[in-house]
Formats: C-alpha cells, structure tokens, sequence
C-alpha cells in the first residue's frame, strides 16, 4: 500500500509541476520606430525554479526581436520603460521613462526573432531562477520597427518546473563592433579564452542575428591544446533568427579553449555601414545556448570585439588553421 501511495504522488507531481507563465507587453504603444521597450517579471521565489521553455507572441512585421533578460534587479520598477538608452528628441518628455535593462545582474537568457518559433531545451536542462540564482526578475526587451496607434501584447509565454534540473543553463553571447565600407564585403569577427578555471561546458544550441546584409554566421571553439576548429554552429542570418539544435552532441568546451564567431556581411548601398541599434545599422551575434552539471556557468556572459578595421582572425597570434572558407560559406 506505502509503495502504489508514493507511485501516485510521484506521477502527481510530474502532472502539475509544470507552470506556465505569460510575460506580455501590456499594451505598450511605441512612439516612433526603432523603440526599445522593457517589462518586468518578479520571479524570485523561496525556492529555485527552472525555466525549460519559451513560446513567442510576436510578428516580425511588427516586432524587430525580443531579448529576455535575467535580472538581481530590473532598470526600473516601472510596468513599460523605454530601454534604448536614447535622448528625447528636442528636449521632449519620452512618453515612457528611460532605464537600463536591470539596474543589477544582468545577463541573457532567451532571444527571438524572424518569426522563430517555440524553444524547448533538453530534457534535464533548465535556466536557474529564485532562491540561490542570481536571476531574481525577468526583464522583456522589444525591439519595434515603427510607432503603433493600437496598444501592442507581444511577448512569450515561459514553461517552467520546481522540480531540481541536474543540468543548468546559461547563454554566452559572441558579438563585435566595427563598419562595412560602401560596396564592399567583410568578415566581422571575435574570439575569447575561456580562462574560468576546471570547466566543462556543453553547447546544446546556438542563434545568429545580423540586420539585412549579413550572409553568414558562424562559431567555433578552437582546442586550447590542439589548435582544432570544431564548429558549433551556422546559418543564414536572414532565417527564422531561433536556436538551433548544435550538430555535435558531444562538443565539450574547456579550459584554454577559445570561442571565435564570424559575421560574413556585404555591403551594396552608398554608405559605410556600422554596427549599432537600429535596422539602418547593422549587428553581428552568435548565441551559445549551453549546460554545466554544477552550478557554476562561465564568468563571462558575453565575448565581444571592436570588429573591422581594427579586429581580425588573422592578427590574432593564437589563432592558427583558420578555415576561412568553410566559415564563410553554406
């Protein structure tokens, strides 16, 4: 009898321990096109939750991206905020009040964009939020393309579990800055040591974004040992901008290894072109989705550069054997 009553319980548990929660603009109303707009959820609970999947509420007719944030603490405690860290026009007063992303602990947990469809990570795998995490709130960044008469909903609807996740997530971000020249093509690259001491990282999906001239996006980890290339990943930036699955299952990234990415743009209009905020800009990105079996994900959240004409591969002594073809091709 003690034995069928725990069987129950068990499979109880497993049938509703599942939550889903919606994080939705509510009714945000953009002024003008290229507004960067932030809300808030509270998620931080007395014991640890994992989040293990996102659902996307968003067009891309209507809605650039959508970054979601994890937080100690949000920019503001505002319901929206107007979080491009731009200047009123004319000494206005900004319909909505400006702020930082998070005012404390910022780093990225989801992105959308292209009409990507739902995530759902790997069995096992789940972002730490709550009690013990660091992640304390939820902060949804949209990008809108242009002003709207009608209040707007978009956002995502966040699976999560109380149940403990062995595997734990976190997302390292790979990005540069720099310029196109006018009728030109360039390789935007980054490349970082991983320095965090006794690691063993395991990359389970990867995103690329670039506005309209990118061409192809690709990352890689370099053996610290070897000096091997191993591709985590690559795609045509102007697909559904979702994550997608990494080929190599078995991928292990250590210590010593360096993380490289490359954006392949091309640049056909009459003007340089440079990295920035807004579609007439341009941005080069490569998400590494990936799992640690501790608690212990890499020191830094994101990779970054200063790109062409100061940043290349080539320069960099430690690189050797790059495949500069396959890197830049389907």
């Amino acid at each position: 009898m003690i034995r069928k009553i725990c069987i129950s319980l068990a499979f109880l548990c497993v049938a509703t321990c599942w939550q889903l929660k919606e994080l939705r603009m509510p009714g945000a109303e953009p002024q003008h096109g290229e507004q960067y707009l932030c809300t808030s959820m509270n998620v931080s609970t007395a014991n640890p939750n994992y989040i293990v999947g996102f659902v996307p509420h968003a067009s891309m007719h209507t809605v650039h991206h959508i970054l979601l944030f994890g937080c100690a603490s949000p920019g503001t405690r505002d319901d929206i905020w107007d979080c491009g860290e731009m200047e009123s026009e004319n000494g206005k007063k900004l319909f909505y009040e400006p702020g930082p992303v998070c005012s404390r602990g910022s780093q990225i947990v989801y992105a959308w964009a292209r009409d990507a469809p739902q995530l759902k990570l790997p069995d096992g795998v789940g972002f730490m939020t709550g009690s013990g995490s660091q992640i304390r709130y939820l902060v949804m960044q949209v990008h809108y393309m242009h002003a709207m008469d009608q209040p707007d909903y978009s956002g995502l609807t966040i699976k999560s579990t109380s149940r403990e996740m062995p595997r734990k997530a976190s997302v390292l971000l790979m990005a540069t800055g720099g310029m196109i020249k006018s009728h030109s093509s360039d390789n935007f690259e980054t490349a970082c040591v991983v320095d965090d001491k006794d690691v063993e990282v395991h990359p389970f999906a990867f995103r690329t974004h670039t506005h309209k001239r990118g061409r192809v996006v690709s990352g890689y980890v370099v053996d610290g040992e070897t000096g091997e290339w191993k591709l985590i990943g690559k795609k045509n930036p102007m697909l559904p901008q979702m994550f997608y699955p990494v080929d190599n299952k078995n991928l292990v990234i250590k210590t010593n290894d360096i993380l490289a990415a490359r954006c392949t743009m091309v640049n056909e209009e009459d003007r340089d072109i440079y990295i920035g905020s807004t579609g007439n800009d341009e941005m080069c990105n490569f998400y590494m989705m990936y799992w640690v079996d501790n608690d212990r994900p890499l020191d830094s959240t994101t990779c970054f550069s200063p790109g062409p004409p100061d940043y290349y591969w080539k320069n960099q002594k430690v690189l050797k054997n790059i495949p500069d073809k396959d890197a830049s091709s389907l």
